[in-house]
């Protein structure tokens, strides 16, 4: 069986002037001209995105959404009615979001963090901003110290709301933001600790030492490229670290402490240096 609104491997069972046809089972499903690789011939496989054309037919194509059935993406209107609103994901048709699913007001040229799903009424790919019965934290599938996606959801006044893996909801306080964020926004983070009722902490990067790890080597070669010196030490902001070194003072703090134990650098009045080997 085909996906809609995801990628599929299918075999290319008949050309047409107006493009080739894929394997479906059935009659097959158009692959436009347009996005027809070179030197595509019948038996060969493809890896296409399927989605419904204007007219509701199924269509494939070789282009990239910014995001496939079940993701929460940030996407750009285009266009607004009195329907609903039109956001660009990345293909030739743009993706509907009705207005029972918008939250306020949505304009053209606004961003809006939404999760691409399956209309129950039309069978159509489209889009929602109403994300919380996707979220939940009944049933964690995570643990203290896994690595996680982030994407900032809301801010609070504690911090931003973040949804971990698609599907949980967590805190990223204000204490662990060491540069500006915006709603939407998607990295990498990890679980800092599970309090009670399954609330969440979350930070940004690495955990613990697998974290500091990462970061010597960074202050190695930055040692390096500016000839053994930099005039950064533990009375330094934490935004003039962050700055440079893309890590919070915390890190920072450590990992120079972890490298002046392995007597790879040294402190000295203005900053550190790299020891003499």
């Amino acid at each position: 069986m085909v996906k809609i609104g995801e990628y599929n491997l299918l075999k290319v069972i008949k050309e047409k002037s107006m493009g080739v046809f894929m394997d479906d089972g059935e009659e097959g499903i158009l692959l436009p001209k347009r996005f027809v690789p070179a030197h595509t011939k019948i038996g060969d496989e493809l890896t296409v995105f399927l989605y419904h054309d204007g007219e509701d037919r199924p269509i494939a194509t070789t282009q990239k959404p910014y995001g496939v059935l079940g993701d929460i993406v940030k996407l750009k209107a285009v266009n607004v009615t009195h329907q609903g609103a039109f956001l660009d994901w990345g293909l030739m048709k743009d993706l509907f979001i009705p207005k029972s699913k918008i939250k306020n007001f949505i304009v053209p040229n606004g961003e809006y963090l939404v999760k691409i799903v399956m209309d129950e009424k039309t069978g159509r790919v489209a889009a929602t901003e109403k994300l919380e019965p996707f979220l939940s934290n009944e049933n964690l599938t995570i643990k203290v110290k896994d690595e996680v996606d982030l994407i900032v959801y809301r801010q609070t006044d504690i911090g931003y709301e973040v949804i971990i893996n698609n599907i949980h909801k967590g805190m990223l306080h204000n204490n662990e933001i060491y540069r500006n964020i915006n709603i939407g926004d998607r990295f990498r983070g990890f679980i800092k600790n599970i309090l009670p009722e399954n609330k969440i902490d979350v930070a940004a990067g690495k955990s613990g030492y697998q974290r500091i790890e990462d970061e010597t080597e960074k202050v190695l070669r930055l040692l390096k490229e500016n000839d053994g010196y930099l005039p950064y030490h533990d009375k330094s902001s934490p935004e003039e670290i962050y700055s440079f070194f893309d890590m919070s003072k915390k890190t920072f703090k450590m990992t120079i402490g972890n490298l002046y134990k392995q007597r790879k650098i040294i402190f000295t009045k203005t900053g550190i240096q790299l020891a003499e080997q």
